[in-house]
């Protein structure tokens, strides 16, 4: 017979272990459509990203200074992506995504022709020097050859966050600036906001 001490045990046992399994988390994973719109953590993310790049190369190949040039030269203008800096982020943000979101709307709207980065550059320029060492003469590519960029697309994203509670808000600013690449000159200036505001739940027992 199990005495009244054990059986005070035992009940402490189970309902401990009872007490850890309700505390225990499950884990599911649903594949979505890599285009869905996802905000979990209030972070700057690939939704963001793609969103800015859309909206403001939109803005930008609407503007004046493109059918100016296409009148002008007889040519759609060669744009290149340069630098774009983070500003006083608190968070990690990844601009390299951000700018091959802008490189794809770029190309994709068929109004601009895309120059290749200083990176991808000095790659191509050597494969094109092995060429004229190692390939045939009717094979390799000529050199002297490349394209120059008519305007450099520049920018910056800014970050700031105000807290007060559990409630945090969010603000970045997207600021993007075409420049003539031979004088200089802006020919486009964009902006765009995002905010979002974070409620941070108490969790009670």
């Amino acid at each position: 017979m199990i005495s009244d001490n054990r059986l005070r045990q035992i009940v402490l046992l189970v309902f401990i272990a009872l007490f850890a399994a309700s505390c225990g988390s499950s884990q599911a994973v649903q594949r979505t459509a890599a285009d869905t719109q996802t905000d979990l953590s209030g972070y700057w993310n690939d939704t963001d990203s793609r969103l800015v790049a859309e909206e403001m190369i939109r803005d930008m190949t609407s503007r004046p200074w493109l059918t100016r040039f296409t009148s002008d030269n007889d040519r759609p203008p060669k744009v290149i992506v340069g630098r774009i800096r983070l500003r006083d982020a608190t968070e990690h943000i990844r601009t390299n995504a951000f700018v091959k979101d802008i490189e794809r709307e770029l190309i994709n709207s068929g109004l601009v022709q895309f120059v290749a980065s200083s990176e991808q550059r000095e790659e191509i320029r050597s494969e094109r020097a092995d060429q004229q060492q190692f390939a045939s003469e009717e094979t390799a590519k000529r050199v002297a050859q490349e394209q120059a960029a008519d305007f450099m697309l520049q920018g910056s994203i800014t970050m700031f966050v105000d807290q007060a509670g559990g409630e945090q808000a969010k603000f970045y600013q997207i600021d993007l600036e075409l420049i003539d690449v031979e004088n200089n000159q802006k020919v486009w200036i964009g902006t765009k906001k995002i905010k979002k505001i974070i409620n941070q739940k108490k969790v009670g027992w």
